[in-house]
């Protein structure tokens, strides 16, 4: 059997792959003995050393396809003409405007709730990498020009992140677009009410979009 002498390649090869099936055939539809048959000769044993399970591919997929994303969080962090306020809701502009490869990922990704390990692994890059390297940097500087008022920078950052990218997302509480929708217009209720004016109409239509096409799977 032919084997990829470049380990480099061949992961470069799994993740096409596997990105192409779980778009095509969705995520639970999607077996490792697809992804090996896609693979032109290469063997399970070559996915195995690489990957410890279909969550793992599934977590290395996600993070390539959202790679591109922390360059632009870094570029709106950096931005010397915004203020944090600013800032904060650009973030949240760059975090909706996924393109076609994202937006179809996201129609055919599994509930997360039935995939622990994908859940953690989101939870920790929230946690662990987009609060403190994004969003309370910005949150921070918010305080010092005025633009956000909180004696508590850390922890507004975490319910930001934590209620945006888990509360609202579908992929983990699956609910009607109508109910998601609803969440939407609390979050932004919740915040205005805290003196902090992030989601606008526009906003919230594209949280509308990402909800109407993840329930077209159903």
């Amino acid at each position: 059997m032919a084997r990829n002498k470049y380990p480099e390649e061949t992961l470069k090869q799994i993740l096409s792959v596997s990105l192409n099936l779980f778009i095509k055939k969705g995520y639970e539809n999607t077996s490792i003995q697809d992804i090996t048959d896609g693979l032109g000769g290469l063997t399970k044993g070559a996915i195995y050393h690489h990957f410890k399970s279909k969550e793992d591919i599934m977590v290395a997929v996600l993070n390539q396809l959202y790679k591109d994303v922390e360059d632009k969080l870094a570029a709106v962090r950096d931005d010397k003409g915004l203020n944090g306020l600013e800032k904060l809701r650009q973030i949240i502009r760059v975090s909706l405007n996924h393109d076609p490869a994202q937006l179809e990922m996201m129609s055919t990704a599994p509930n997360l709730l039935e995939n622990p390990k994908i859940l953690v692994a989101q939870l920790k890059s929230v946690i662990e990498d987009s609060v403190p390297n994004y969003i309370q940097p910005i949150i921070e500087q918010g305080v010092i020009d005025g633009s956000i008022k909180t004696d508590y920078p850390l922890e507004l950052s975490e319910m930001v992140m934590l209620l945006s990218n888990l509360w609202l997302s579908p992929m983990i509480f699956e609910a009607p677009p109508e109910n998601m929708l609803r969440r939407c217009r609390f979050f932004m209720e919740l915040l205005n009410g805290i003196g902090i004016d992030l989601l606008d109409e526009q906003m919230v239509e594209q949280y509308e979009k990402f909800y109407r096409l993840y329930s077209e799977k159903y």
